[in-house]
């Protein structure tokens, strides 16, 4: 049933129960599905068996049973129906009287007629109509079953399943009831408390269903599939939805679980596209609610009949998802599922990793700009308060911005990451570090500079409120990294809803990243010189470091080449004023070396970033690459994995299923031009020749998302990624590989090691 059908059958369930005499009380009703259990088999060619499992509390009426079919070729012959049992209860037409019901196990035996010999199925469809004890009454309901007709003179029987702990335990309990030991109180049999039934909605997919007893429930983390002495077919994923979070009186721990009903999707791949049958291995186990007892482990072999598949090609060598690996982002999610709140110190741990990344270096000049801005009024107290305002509104963002990203599935950071903004903040930090230099007077108008004074004033005042918006500002614009604890925090949020747990989750991180930052502006407090020749040459570092963070930001928006002359320009100037062309006097003091020495290394490498840009370089770190490779004659090494592009959620299923035909796997890239840790992959790892000769064989697509759009977001949202950079991978079916999500940034030995276990 759809998700919009059961919302509408509990609408009408509570209409009911609000006119009904007794009224809802304190109970959640079930849903029909859940509260009368109904299966079919064929007993014969000619006889089919229905059955029902009406749930504790719960019962059908006897007169509201029937049974028809649409297959044409099949008719129906009379059947009889067992005596029910008389009781008080709400009739059909909502008046209160006696009414005979059934209630606990109803078999029912219906002859059927084929019209067709060769007729191999049918559609079985039983019409019914009960009541919860509560006060209510459900809409008369229908039920369908596909039946495959034996042949004449065979019989049929359930499918053999192995006798393990648990049907050993519905033994005891059937000798216990025969000996009188019983009663209503007496524990359910595994089978009663966990009821098992399988379906195959197509050749390739088996969805297992289990229907739970009332007070009972199934562990999340207990399920488990294998697949029995199979050839040509494999088990390549086990999709098992999120439960509910209960705290676990029988093993003291916080658990995911599952109440009334339970569900999980078997993928298979196969060879053979005919109708086969299998043998699949389920594992469970499971608790009574109120009895403080836990069943042991329940393990059943099912015979599963598939019909002709829809998908055949070569079978996967790796291991199915469901087999213990699990990506880190995951890892993360679940961790923060089941610990709760005692993994926020692990997230401020992880908060304390990141500030060393390239991601929050940036911040590192931006936070000491402001406070060299102080001049003669920094003090250490002073510096403490302007670093900690500064972090705490860029933890307090990060946070909303995440816990909106995990609940809406839009990317704030994503959204500002467009060449006006960024374009308009590298401007601010230009004009910041120009009143650094105390150039305002020399160069613009009174208007403008009356204007940018004021600013400059304000920040250099203290404003606290100042300091915070830049916090606001840096959170939003010139951190967007994704890393795994922060992409498995979206996930917790996205798939619980729990804002509260997972906004603190991300508050913690971002104050993790953060306490650096809070020591290095207090240090400064304290460390740099308060007034004089020192202090205006402190600032015009600071000066310098805010350009770079401009340049930075501009990677993003602007060409390689523009973006290396840019550098080249700044490091060139700045090698000006560290006075490396002029020549020292003989009483130069140490300092006056070390910084001309500085000043000359900054010189010759802005002359060969310069060189490298006018000659097509595009790397930073190798400006002579291209140079180089040129006069050696050859061409050089491979910049850049042969991607093909996709754009959105129907160009993915295209090619992957197109690389399924061929046989082979698929690495998939999430890359931006905003995007800090995919630069890192483009320089440092996709170059790596051990990594191109592992993804010789796969097939490569690449998903830009730098625009942000309607189509990016939607692709996003499909594959449950928070924003790049993100690699996933898909084995020979199709199948993606889960467990091998990869979130942030690896260097390309790390890479190298993943991608092995990917593909294999």
């Amino acid at each position: 049933m759809s998700d919009v059908k059961k919302r509408l059958s509990l609408l009408l369930l509570l209409i009911a129960g609000i006119w009904s005499p007794s009224g809802l009380a304190n109970e959640e009703p079930l849903m029909p599905d859940d509260a009368f259990v109904f299966t079919a088999k064929m007993l014969d060619a000619n006889t089919v068996r229905a059955k029902w499992h009406v749930v504790d509390k719960y019962y059908l009426y006897r007169d509201k049973i029937n049974f028809t079919t649409d297959t044409p070729e099949i008719s129906l012959g009379q059947f009889t129906l067992p005596p029910g049992k008389l009781k008080h209860g709400i009739k059909p037409d909502g008046t209160e009287g006696e009414v005979e019901t059934y209630s606990g196990e109803i078999e029912i035996d219906i002859p059927i007629k084929r019209n067709n010999a060769s007729l191999s199925q049918f559609t079985f469809i039983a019409n019914s109509q009960g009541c919860a004890e509560i006060g209510i009454c459900y809409p008369p309901h229908t039920q369908k079953a596909m039946l495959e007709i034996p042949a004449a003179g065979s019989s049929t029987t359930t499918p053999p399943v192995k006798e393990t702990s648990g049907s050993v335990l519905n033994k005891l309990s059937s000798l216990s009831s025969s000996l009188g030991l019983g009663g209503n109180d007496d524990v359910l049999p595994p089978d009663e408390a966990f009821r098992l039934l399988v379906d195959t909605p197509d050749g390739n997919t088996v969805v297992a269903r289990w229907q739970i007893a009332d007070k009972h429930y199934l562990y999340q983390d207990k399920f488990n599939v294998k697949l029995i002495n199979a050839t040509g077919v494999k088990l390549v994923d086990v999709q098992i939805p999120d439960g509910e979070m209960k705290e676990d009186k029988v093993l003291n721990q916080i658990l995911q679980v599952f109440h009334n009903s339970a569900e999980a999707t078997v993928k298979l791949a196969r060879t053979n596209p005919d109708p086969m049958n299998i043998t699949l291995e389920f594992t469970y186990q499971g608790c009574a609610e109120e009895k403080g007892i836990c069943y042991p482990p329940i393990k059943k072999e099912m015979v599963v009949t598939l019909p002709t598949a829809t998908t055949v090609g070569e079978l996967p060598s790796g291991p199915a998802s469901n087999g213990g690996v699990v990506s880190e982002q995951d890892s993360i999610a679940n961790a923060l599922k089941t610990g709760g709140l005692l993994t926020i110190i692990t997230f401020y741990g992880f908060g304390l990793l990141l500030a060393f990344t390239p991601c929050v270096f940036p911040m590192i000049p931006i936070l000491s700009s402001i406070i060299v801005g102080q001049g003669e009024h920094l003090t250490t107290r002073r510096a403490f308060t302007m670093s900690l305002t500064y972090v705490l509104a860029m933890a307090l963002t990060y946070t909303a911005a995440g816990v909106f990203a995990g609940l809406a599935g839009e990317n704030l950071q994503a959204a500002f990451q467009n060449p006006w903004v960024l374009g308009t903040f590298a401007m601010v930090f230009v004009l910041l570090s120009l009143s650094m230099f105390g150039f305002y007077d020399l160069q613009l108008p009174s208007s403008w500079q009356s204007k940018l004074t004021e600013i400059s004033n304000k920040q250099q005042g203290g404003s606290l409120v100042g300091v915070g918006i830049m916090g606001f500002l840096s959170a939003l614009i010139v951190g967007p990294c994704v890393a795994a604890p922060l992409a498995g925090a979206l996930i917790y949020i996205g798939q619980t809803g729990d804002a509260v747990l997972g906004g603190f989750a991300l508050l913690a991180l971002s104050l993790g990243m953060g306490t650096p930052l809070v020591a290095i502006g207090t240090s400064a407090g304290k460390l740099l010189p308060r007034a004089g020749g020192w202090m205006d040459a402190v600032k015009a570092v600071f000066g310098v470091m805010l350009l770079a963070v401009a340049i930075w930001m501009l990677e993003r928006i602007i060409p390689a080449q523009v973006t290396m002359m840019l550098w080249a320009v700044l490091l060139i100037v700045s090698a000006i004023y560290l006075k490396a062309l002029e020549p020292l006097n003989i009483e130069s003091t140490g300092w006056s070396k070390f910084w001309k020495g500085t000043g000359l290394i900054f010189l010759v490498y802005g002359v060969l970033l310069m060189v490298g840009a006018a000659t097509g370089g595009n790397d930073v770190m190798r400006p002579l690459h291209n140079l180089s490779a040129s006069v050696g004659g050859g061409p050089a090494q491979a910049a850049h994995l042969p991607f093909k592009r996709i754009k959105s959620v129907a160009d993915l299923q295209r090619e992957v299923q197109s690389a399924s035909k061929q046989g082979k796997p698929v690495m998939l890239d999430f890359y931006a031009d905003w995007c800090t840790y995919c630069k890192d992959y483009e320089r440092n790892v996709f170059p790596d020749p051990g990594v191109q000769k592992l993804l010789a064989n796969v097939v490569l697509l690449q998903a830009d998302v730098t625009d942000n759009d309607k189509i990016d977001k939607e692709l996003l949202k499909h594959l449950s990624i928070p924003a790049p950079p993100a690699i996933l991978f898909f084995d020979q079916s199709g199948q993606e590989r889960r467990g091998f999500r990869l979130v942030g940034l690896k260097n390309a030995q790390e890479f190298r090691t993943h991608v092995e276990k990917a593909i294999k």
